[in-house]
């Protein structure tokens, strides 16, 4: 089988393509891109990131993922939650509760804020 002299160079376009795909995947949705006016970027380095959340009632966050984070409560915390099936629970935290997180993608819904919510999410990377 002969090889064109140009498959190396196809190859090579594919993968840049490919990573600026990906690339501009992960920024949109990334909560700091989509959201600045609820996350902020506190702190990162090649281990971890640090985002300040402050949620509000009636905000409405776009989709958006977050890898694995522990969460901690800067301030007490209480929201309504409601389930895919229509149900509907009152989440609440303590100022310093902390939680673990597994990755997940969500947003799109309003917040159902009690009062505001500032918490700081410890990415692991």
């Amino acid at each position: 089988m002969t090889r064109s002299p140009k498959t190396p160079v196809f190859a090579l376009a594919c993968g840049i393509l490919g990573y600026g795909i990906s690339a501009a995947q992960f920024t949109a949705m990334d909560p700091v891109h989509v959201a600045p006016h609820i996350y902020q970027n506190v702190l990162e380095n090649e281990r971890v990131r640090v985002l300040k959340v402050t949620e509000r009632n009636g905000e409405t966050p776009p989709v958006h993922s977050h890898p694995a984070s522990l969460i901690v409560h800067l301030s007490p915390c209480a929201w309504l939650e409601t389930s895919a099936g229509g149900g509907s629970r009152m989440q609440s935290f303590r100022l310093g509760d902390a939680v673990w997180r597994e990755q997940t993608t969500h947003g799109g819904e309003t917040s159902q804020v009690v009062q505001e919510c500032s918490r700081l999410e410890i990415e692991l990377k």
